[in-house]
């Protein structure tokens, strides 16, 4: 049951302490010690729930004589994970989705004697109308997202993306990291992952970049320790990418809101680990996990800094040749590793567009004349993407858009902005727009 159990106390855990799932699951992964099988299935679990929540909770509503929003919290997790596992999970056995959903039951349910036989009951109500209860007809009853938020996505990727892009948020993220090369190359590395029974297919347009299966803790790996990789979707290392950012032991790299390091990384790569690149968060355990990055990777061009974004640093006024501007944002790019970030009222992110267009402004300061001003986010709101990016050139004339340099998968681009859509390139969604200082 430990690894039902870690999934559960990870669902309260988000609901209660309002806690996001990936770094709760991380940490009780660790504290109940499961070894790579149960952590497999806690996290699929765990994510699973968050993922499907509306679907589950429509077809709850069907199995109940009550109503579903009648039920204790906990006890309607656990009947979640139980008909995730009934409904998803087809190597799982159905009579063991039952007796352990049972058994959560009977541990965390000890005030209501009667949940043990109603779990029992609806779970087994579940196993015997498999396939035959009515179906969700709603794409927010079908993909779990609410209502106010699939309004809001329609607005910025159009009908036809976006069930496409609601389907893609339910996926199981894959696991993609991107080769150190300068410590061993793309074709070494798959044969020692394959050494360490891990499998690794080479990204279908990303190169250097690795998908990666069967891992378990991707940090017990003895090539991870050895830093021979580094975990960055497709998405980040091509913001990087797009910023050409040249080599030399005078280039002088910013990346302003760094953590948890992805993208310094990549540049520091890029940069042949020459030259200075600053690395700066404003948070200092995020910078302490940044050093430790680097120090793995072996990439001493990083110095890293605890540093606001929005704060100045006269010293750094002209001297940068790019800067890498990734800002805090709502996230809906990313609800695939994130699930839970589809329940957050989107009326609390309202202030995030002030607060990208300050950090925009002052790392403006920075970039020297014909340097690259690189600003991206994970969302794919264009209040937070394009409007920022508009009202910093309407106040900014000595600054301009430059067309990205794209991969032969991407059709070509002229407008120096790119807005990555999940369900189109397999990639988390993402936002890029180069800008380039008047030389």
């Amino acid at each position: 049951m430990s690894a039902r159990k870690t999934a559960l106390d990870a669902l309260i855990a988000c609901r209660k302490q309002a806690a996001w799932s990936n770094g709760i699951l991380k940490d009780y992964i660790a504290r109940d010690r499961l070894d790579r099988r149960d952590a497999a299935l806690a996290t699929r679990l765990c994510y699973g729930v968050l993922q499907h929540r509306g679907m589950l909770d429509f077809f709850l509503q069907q199995l109940l004589t009550g109503k579903v929003k009648d039920l204790h919290p906990v006890l309607r997790d656990i009947l979640h994970i139980g008909l995730y596992q009934i409904y998803e999970l087809d190597k799982i056995p159905e009579s063991a989705a039952v007796n352990e959903s049972v058994l959560l039951a009977k541990k965390y349910c000890r005030m209501q004697r009667f949940a043990p036989g109603l779990v029992n009951g609806v779970l087994r109500n579940a196993v015997r109308t498999k396939g035959t209860l009515k179906q969700p007809s709603s794409l927010e009853d079908r993909y779990s997202h609410p209502q106010k938020l699939i309004d809001l996505l329609r607005t910025c990727v159009g009908e036809e993306l976006l069930e496409p892009m609601l389907a893609a948020n339910n996926d199981t993220p894959q696991t993609v990291v991107q080769v150190n090369t300068l410590r061993t190359t793309t074709e070494q590395l798959i044969e020692q992952l394959k050494a360490e029974d891990v499998t690794a297919l080479p990204h279908p347009w990303m190169p250097d970049c690795l998908i990666l299966g069967n891992t378990g803790s991707i940090e017990k790996l003895d090539t991870f320790r050895r830093g021979l990789f580094y975990v960055q979707d497709a998405a980040g290392k091509l913001s990087v990418m797009c910023a050409q950012i040249p080599k030399g032991e005078s280039v002088c790299v910013l990346d302003c809101c760094a953590a948890p390091g992805g993208k310094s990384f990549a540049a520091a790569i890029a940069m042949e680990n020459t030259g200075k690149l600053r690395s700066c968060d404003i948070h200092r355990h995020k910078t302490t996990l940044i050093q430790h990055g680097a120090d793995r990777l072996g990439l001493d061009c990083i110095l890293v800094r605890e540093q606001d974004a929005t704060e100045a640093h006269p010293h750094w006024i002209d001297k940068m040749d790019v800067v890498l501007a990734d800002v805090p944002c709502s996230g809906y790019g990313i609800i695939r590793k994130k699930p839970d970030i589809r329940y957050k009222d989107p009326d609390d992110m309202l202030q995030l567009p002030q607060l990208q267009l300050r950090i925009l402004n002052r790392q403006a300061e920075y970039v020297k004349k014909g340097g690259t001003l690189l600003y991206s986010t994970c969302t794919l709101l264009r209040e937070e993407n394009e409007e920022v990016v508009r009202a910093f050139l309407a106040h900014h004339p000595d600054f301009y858009l430059e067309p990205l340099q794209l991969p032969a998968v991407f059709p070509e681009n002229t407008t120096g902005m790119l807005t990555l859509v999940p369900g189109q390139y397999d990639t988390d969604g993402f936002f890029i727009a180069k800008l380039r200082r008047k030389a």
